[in-house]
């Protein structure tokens, strides 16, 4: 049966389609569409329930050399109030998740794991503990939002004493104070624009995202959905679990090179890492040239040659044009080469491009 979010109700007041998504009863779009609110976020505000993601809390005095070993990044120099992407990896080198771990204190963090995979991923830090670590799934404890584009700064200050509101990408505010309620808040999102993502007591959810909505009225905040989740992180490249990334698709196919440190002394699937070299495919954007939408798994075509297969594939509102991700043979990936896509028996023409496909002015 799926799970509903503290905003449950809150989504059928301002008129979300109700879809199930990882478990969850999440709305799709809002009355305004896809769309709509796709170019809210690229040019003012959008207001996102994330409370789906899952958290677990990673303690103990070996909790940093536990987080060295599960995943690809280096943790070792993590800072209170910091925070740091990485996959996570099989013993074959396959991606069982891709998470962000936040730094609360010495022998103290906070992990973000994706909506579908909670379990599983709690499942596997437990099959893979040392002493010395604690594990604690909190997930059910916390309501998230995501408040996203241009104007969040702005909007945020409305509502949140600036001592509370993060300066720099990839940091947080572990003791925030939001009129009264007790808040996290970080300085990340997955939409390609500066944004903030609010952490609060499950209750107070409704709370919080009234709030925002009231102090945004007047800078475009409007409320979005799973639609423009998708399309956002699709324009700005980012990569989604079961689409980019899974169990047999590793972080450097992938192109996340930069959170995979072979240097270190070992972490679970540096072995087969190791031995996958050179790659025999990697990620590559796709502009349609032709005419026609793609989706995922698509077959991929140079020269006649089936290279590879979409991950990922729509239109993208902001740029005004279809394009996907694929994954690709290694030698038949190259920037600006023509290739084809197989759309049910049609092939559409397509070029090969450099990713991401848009990424904001700073």
């Amino acid at each position: 049966m799926e799970k509903k979010t503290p905003l449950y109700d809150t989504h059928l007041k301002y008129g979300g389609k109700i879809v199930e998504f990882g478990g969850f009863l999440l709305p799709v779009q809002y009355g305004s569409g896809v769309k709509a609110e796709h170019m809210a976020v690229r040019t003012q505000c959008g207001l996102f329930d994330v409370s789906h993601m899952g958290e677990v809390l990673v303690q103990g005095e070996k909790a940093k050399d536990f987080l060295n070993l599960l995943l690809t990044n280096d943790y070792t120099d993590l800072q209170p109030g910091f925070a740091r992407y990485s996959p996570m990896c099989n013993e074959n080198g396959g991606t069982v998740d891709d998470l962000i771990v936040y730094m609360k204190g010495e022998n103290d963090y906070f992990v973000v794991v994706n909506a579908a995979n909670t379990d599983k991923d709690f499942a596997w830090m437990c099959d893979h503990k040392i002493d010395g670590v604690e594990l604690t799934n909190v997930s059910d404890q916390y309501g998230q939002v995501a408040l996203q584009g241009p104007n969040a700064e702005k909007i945020l200050k409305k509502v949140v004493d600036e001592k509370y509101i993060p300066a720099g990408y990839y940091t947080c505010i572990f003791d925030g104070d939001f009129q009264g309620i007790p808040v996290m808040i970080s300085r990340t999102g997955y939409t390609g624009e500066d944004g903030f993502e609010i952490y609060m007591p499950a209750d107070k959810a409704p709370d919080v995202w009234e709030a925002l909505i009231a102090a945004g009225k007047d800078d475009g905040l409007i409320p979005c959905a799973l639609g423009a989740r998708d399309t956002l992180r699709m324009e700005a490249a980012m990569p989604l679990y079961g689409h980019e990334l899974n169990d047999k698709i590793s972080p450097r196919t992938a192109g996340l090179g930069f959170a995979v440190k072979m240097n270190k002394p070992d972490f679970i699937g540096k072995a087969a890492l190791e031995a996958d070299q050179p790659l025999k495919e990697r990620r590559v954007g796709l502009k349609v040239t032709g005419r026609g939408i793609l989706r995922e798994h698509l077959d991929v075509y140079r020269d006649g040659e089936i290279v590879g297969y979409t991950t990922s594939g729509t239109f993208l509102p902001y740029l005004g044009s279809s394009f996907a991700m694929a994954i690709v043979k290694s030698e038949a990936r190259e920037i600006g080469a023509p290739c084809q896509v197989d759309v049910r028996g049609r092939m559409v023409d397509c070029e090969m491009v450099g990713l991401p496909f848009y990424k904001r002015a700073k």
